[in-house]
Formats: C-alpha cells, sequence, structure tokens
C-alpha cells in the first residue's frame, strides 16, 4: 500500500506563495497519478491538479497558470506550488495517488491534508 502525508499549508496574505508536498511512502511514488485536491467550507471537493505516472499535466481553470505541480521521484513526493494565491484559495488542500485496475483508475490513498488559508 502507498500512504501519502501532506504538509506546507500555512497563513498567507493575498498574493503570497505557498510550497506544499505530498510525501508517499510505502510504494515509488513514480507509478502513481498524484491529484491535488482542495475543499473548502462548504464546497465540494475539487480537482486543482493532476501530474499522471506518464508524466502528463493538468490544471483546473480557477488555478491555472499560478499552480504548477511536479515529482521529485528521489524524494518520492510531489509538490505543489501555489503562486499569486487568492483568498478563494482557502481550503484544505489533500494529495491522493491513483493507479488503473483494468480500464478503471482507483484511489490507492488519501492524505490527510493541510490547511491553507489566504487573508485579503
Amino acid at each position: 500500500q502507498v500512504q501519502l502525508v501532506e504538509s506546507g499549508g500555512g497563513l498567507v496574505q493575498a498574493g503570497g506563495s505557498l510550497r506544499l508536498s505530498c510525501a508517499a511512502s510505502g510504494r515509488t511514488v513514480s507509478d502513481y497519478a498524484i491529484g491535488w485536491y482542495r475543499q473548502a467550507p462548504g464546497k465540494q471537493r475539487e480537482l486543482v491538479a493532476v501530474s499522471s505516472a506518464g508524466g502528463s499535466i493538468n490544471y483546473a481553470d480557477s488555478v491555472k497558470g499560478r499552480f504548477t505541480i511536479s515529482r521529485d521521484n528521489a524524494k518520492n513526493t510531489v509538490y505543489l506550488q501555489m503562486n499569486s494565491l487568492k483568498p478563494e484559495d482557502t481550503a484544505v488542500y489533500v494529495c491522493n495517488a491513483a493507479s488503473k485496475s483494468g480500464p478503471i483508475t482507483v484511489i490507492r490513498a488519501w492524505g490527510q491534508g493541510t490547511q491553507v488559508t489566504v487573508s485579503s
């Protein structure tokens, strides 16, 4: 099994930056698609960025141009660099790991979440 632990959240002013980390253990992170999600109070969980095992990257429109997802396979960690933060980015950010089971993508693990708060 793969386990995930997020870190790097905190309180920042609008326009500031944070880098979140998603550290994997138990399995090699390069074998999985890693997604960053966020959930704000009263809001549905939103996929903000995903890095596939094959190297493709996708972002939600709301974060495109501001957030960057990257992998450091040597550290078995995936990062989410968040720049130009806005108050609406405030949420609990979680990472997950997914892999294929036949034609179906299966989520293998969720992290515990890290709080990001952006003040105006």
